[in-house]
């Protein structure tokens, strides 16, 4: 019996890499799910390696009417959803001092208003109970050169998490934020060097993380096994923030002598 048998999932940005790993985990695990990609020629070669039990829906996350088109076409094969992992997203670099209004309004536009209205839209069709899962990022939780906006546009996703899961928790429906650290996925592939490196230098295993591990965390957060997890966010970046995340937690219950103090005792105080 797998985890996820008989649910119906909903899965943005599922051509390649860590959304397409949960897209094929999910089927692996009994569910039925409906994924999107902005390239017809891509859309079609993910439903190919996916198999079985998945219908692909053409469209762009930053466009409401292609959101609409998604939703109609799941409330025509299937009437509801259990899951939806609003993935879909990109990054690039903007140092500030070049970041020109399109690469904003780029980068928020899906990053930040096309997840809050993959979620808002979903909400009609969502079984109470269901689990709903916001792909962050652990930028906005390191400060990294470059990254400033990509970083903003993800922050946002964990105040929705908080906020959602309070909205409706009459209806029992889970929000959660998962922040993956680098992932070996075509977007680092093409990344410089000295990225690779810096990444690299933070990460004690010294290897990337694998579309696989981000898709089984997904699947955590999907299923069952997550019930008591809500408005919460799972970094899976190999440690990489981890001294930071760690300062914040302590600065904010303990004061900032107490977590400096406590944090360095256990010889873990995070690099600027």
């Amino acid at each position: 019996m797998g985890k996820l048998d008989g649910r119906v999932a909903v899965i943005t940005g599922a051509t390649s890499g860590m959304a397409l790993a949960s897209a094929k985990l999910f089927v692996e695990e009994g569910a039925y799910v409906f994924i999107t990609g902005r390239r017809q020629e891509n859309l079609d070669k993910a439903v190919k390696a996916i198999g079985r039990n998945v219908t692909g829906v053409q469209g762009d996350s930053a466009n409401l009417a292609d959101l609409d088109r998604l939703y109609d076409a799941v409330k025509h094969e299937k009437g509801h959803i259990d899951v939806v992992f609003a993935s879909a997203g990109h990054g690039g670099r903007t140092p500030l001092g070049e970041i020109t209004e399109e690469q904003f309004d780029s980068k928020f536009s899906l990053n930040t208003r096309g997840t809050l209205f993959t979620v808002q839209k979903a909400l009609p069709m969502m079984r109470n109970g269901g689990s709903i899962i916001m792909n962050g990022s652990i930028a906005h939780l390191k400060g990294m050169p470059g990254l400033g906006v990509y970083a903003g546009s993800k922050a946002a996703l964990r105040s929705f998490a908080r906020s959602r899961a309070v909205e409706l928790a009459e209806r029992r429906i889970r929000f959660n934020v998962l922040s993956p650290g680098p992932i070996a996925t075509n977007a680092l592939a093409n990344a410089p060097a000295e990225a690779k490196e810096y990444f690299l230098s933070g990460i004690p295993r010294k290897e990337f993380g694998r579309p696989e591990e981000i898709a089984t965390t997904a699947l955590f957060l999907a299923s069952d096994d997550s019930s008591f997890v809500n408005g919460s966010e799972i970094c899976v970046d190999g440690a990489l923030a981890g001294g930071s995340i760690i300062l914040v937690w302590h600065f904010r219950y303990l004061g900032l002598r107490s977590a400096l103090w406590l944090v360095t005792m256990r010889g873990r105080v995070p690099s600027a």
